[in-house]
């Protein structure tokens, strides 16, 4: 359980630092700790995922060591990636909110705008908190609500400047 919180206070901090490259360095932290709760607890697709997401999110890190059209294309296998994901996943049109979240998400990391990536939050903290509510989840519902409320507070925050 402390790997899920420790995971859940990245996601929260990445979304109220002040710069994108700060953001994505907490994130890192908040795919190996998802990872290691994954491992923990035998979900060895989350384990999968996480690993994927930080290795997307180093890419995006470096993103000056690659072409522009490289990392375009980085992007476009990232959410491919998603698509393919939610394809070998579906259950129903509930199970298309986490990939619309996810591919939201992972366009907003790759820009290089906290703006974005808050928003992001309020995506991901919709999306994710309805899937939650849809199978009972409920310390994933307070999470992803403290991560909607979290973005909204950083782009009112942001917005007053």
């Amino acid at each position: 359980m402390i790997f899920s919180v420790l995971a859940l206070l990245a996601t929260i901090i990445s979304m109220v630092v002040k710069t994108w490259k700060k953001s994505l360095i907490i994130q890192s932290f908040n795919c190996i700790f998802e990872g290691i709760y994954d491992i923990l607890i035998k979900a060895y697709t989350g384990v999968i995922l996480s690993l994927i997401n930080l290795i997307r999110t180093y890419l995006f890190l470096n993103n000056n060591k690659f072409s522009k059209n490289i990392y375009n294309l980085i992007l476009v296998i990232f959410e491919l990636i998603i698509v393919i994901s939610c394809v070998f996943t579906w259950n129903g049109y509930i199970s298309l909110l986490p990939g619309v979240a996810s591919m939201a998400r992972a366009y907003c990391l790759w820009k290089d705008d906290m703006k974005l990536i808050r928003i992001s939050g309020v995506i991901v903290g919709i999306l994710y908190g309805t899937y939650y509510i849809f199978y009972g989840s409920t310390f994933m519902i307070i999470g992803y609500m403290l991560i909607l409320l979290t973005s909204i507070y950083a782009l009112l925050k942001e917005r007053k400047k």
